[in-house]
């Protein structure tokens, strides 16, 4: 069975044994929308529990809209355009419109990144910035919450007199549901609140899990922030294996996410009888495999439905390494996991990302992973607690070797946009 899973830019085509295969695992069809620019024009007109985005624009002195940073592939520039226009059309002069790209901790993105982000019109006429979350003295402290997280956010989004955001929803691994809320937090919080935010207290929690929110305290804690930030107006969309607008909706904060993620979870649940000894899987393909750090969310999408002490192969372009500094520091610097785990749970030891060595800890403590890619060799792999290999076809023949013919394959191409369960 030829099978074209999301890798890099290419993808990546794979031939796999038919009679051992389940799937493809795939996000349901959902039609496209036939005019999606028209749409999102629409949703500024006819929000969600908000009266229409020109409306909240009349008077304001400025506006700051905050949107995604290249992991993210947020159609951006299908939701600026009409966006800005309706600003501009309400009073407000272009030059007092920050575009502010929600980065949290990642890098920021210029140049060319930035004109494939949101098109070179807007890229040429508009001020765009980064966030910096570990610059400090840009951010604005608006208190520590009950449950102790300080919440400090970009003081450029604080004070504008009208505060927008946009974005994706698809699952998160610790969030339930990216898009919404999360934009603010952690996409535009520093340093100080996303190091206690993604501490052990919250993801240890059994419901700080995809496609969780009832009860999720990671997903309950950042939409607390983000109301201490405020939020005027949201703009989100969903999209399909194709990339396509499926959905689009705005208005309220809250209300708006949650129609989306109502709409996103009739889509992305794919369920399968019962737990397998192989899954395939990906981390979606550019922008979301360029690094291990972002990959791992493949690896936390596919393990509700592998057996304990089962296998899961990934394969993901990893062109841009294994991440940020402070990542590598912290894979050199702990070899053993369980070691690791008790160090995190102190209160002695902290490096920024460890939150997403500990979700892949998870997964280690379930199964074995081989991964596939192009972008880091094998010996820096062991870095990563992974066994490399040279195909998905060798990965998966290896695999079905040591489990014997009984054992099957799930493939899940499009890797954490889909959202497996054990169960019909």
């Amino acid at each position: 069975m030829k099978i074209q899973l999301d890798y890099g830019r290419t993808g990546l085509l794979v031939d796999l044994p038919d009679d051992r295969v389940v799937g493809p695992l795939a996000i349901r069809e959902a039609p496209p929308l036939d005019d999606p620019a028209g749409a999102i024009e629409q949703c500024l007109k006819q929000p969600i529990s908000s009266p229409p985005l020109a409306e909240l624009a009349r008077g304001r002195r400025d506006a700051c809209i905050a949107i995604c940073d290249i992991t993210r592939p947020v159609p951006n520039e299908l939701i600026l355009k009409p966006m800005l226009r309706t600003l501009e059309a309400a009073g407000i002069p272009r030059e007092r419109i920050l575009i502010l790209i929600a980065t949290g901790l990642h890098r920021p993105n210029e140049g060319a990144e930035l004109v494939e982000m949101v098109g070179e019109e807007i890229a040429s006429n508009y001020r765009i910035e980064n966030h910096f979350g570990k610059r400090a003295e840009e951010h604005t402290y608006l208190g520590t919450t009950a449950a102790g997280v300080p919440a400090w956010i970009d003081s450029r989004y604080v004070n504008a007199d009208l505060k927008i955001t946009t974005g994706l929803i698809e699952p998160h691994l610790m969030a339930g549901y990216s898009g919404g809320r999360k934009v603010i937090c952690p996409g535009l919080a520093a340093l100080e609140t996303v190091k206690v935010w993604h501490g052990p207290r919250f993801l240890e929690h059994p419901l700080a899990d995809c496609g969780i929110t009832t009860g999720n305290p990671v997903h309950e804690e950042n939409t607390r922030i983000a109301k201490m930030a405020g939020c005027d107006f949201i703009v989100n969309a969903c999209l399909d294996g194709a990339r396509r607008v499926t959905w689009a909706g705005a208005g309220d904060m809250v209300a708006a996410w949650e129609a989306g993620v109502r709409f996103v979870e009739t889509v992305v649940r794919v369920g399968v009888p019962e737990p397998l000894d192989i899954v395939v899987t990906t981390a979606a393909g550019h922008p979301l495999d360029t690094t291990w750090y972002q990959a791992v969310k493949g690896l936390l999408g596919a393990l509700p439905i592998v057996k304990q002490g089962g296998t899961i192969v990934l394969a993901a372009s990893l062109s841009e390494g294994l991440g940020s500094p402070e990542f590598v520091r912290l894979l050199t610097e702990n070899p053993d996991l369980d070691e690791f785990k008790r160090r995190i749970m102190g209160s002695d030891y902290f490096v920024m990302d460890q939150w997403q060595l500990e979700e892949f800890a998870k997964v280690v403590a379930r199964c074995k992973v081989k991964v596939v890619t192009d972008g880091v060799p094998a010996e820096r792999l062991k870095l990563c607690h992974v066994e490399a290999a040279p195909t998905v076809e060798r990965a998966v023949a290896d695999s079905l070797a040591e489990y014997g013919p009984a054992a099957r394959v799930a493939v899940i191409p499009k890797g954490p946009y889909v959202l497996p369960f054990v169960g019909v």
